[in-house]
């Protein structure tokens, strides 16, 4: 199995966000049930070239060459459904899509949506506040620029600049 660094920069990846920062326990469990998951996926019959990793305790990246084999709708269910069984087995809702995540100093901190953009009406999120931009596509997109200035991130046009 390869090393998610080892994968192409045009990878596609799917990013699932854990609803609580991991503990060292829950994050070998992962791994341990995304490398057996790895190794054996496959879409319409064809084994994708894929790797897995876990980014500041609270997102999970999986990664497909889809060069080698496309990752169509049934390959992407499976991958859906390991993170689902993941999530009933861990008690982790890895579908958490309304909390952002942000660096307040030195610590990743993290607000619903509603009370990140509050904070940004507040000014106590500028357009220098690191955020994780969950909506990156392939590699080479996560590799630079998984962690953005507020003010290059998708929340920017959402706030309207």
């Amino acid at each position: 199995m390869k090393a998610l660094d080892e994968m192409p920069g045009h990878a596609r990846v799917w990013l699932y966000q854990a609803s609580q920062f991991l503990t060292h326990e829950q994050q070998d469990l992962l791994h341990k049930e995304l490398a057996d998951f790895i190794v054996q996926w496959t879409s319409h019959g064809a084994r994708l070239d894929a790797a897995f990793g876990v980014y500041y305790d609270r997102l999970v990246v999986i990664a497909a060459d889809e060069q080698a084999a496309q990752a169509s709708g049934c390959g992407i269910d499976k991958s859906v459904h390991i993170m689902q069984e993941l999530s009933a087995s861990m008690g982790v809702d890895f579908f958490q899509r309304t909390v952002v995540l942000f660096k307040a100093g030195e610590e990743w901190s993290e607000a619903p949506i509603h009370e990140f953009w509050a904070k940004r009406k507040a000014g106590l999120i500028n357009e220098t506040t690191q955020v994780l931009d969950t909506t990156v596509k392939n590699l080479d997109q996560l590799r630079t620029a998984l962690v953005v200035p507020f003010g290059e991130s998708w929340h920017a046009e959402m706030w309207g600049r």
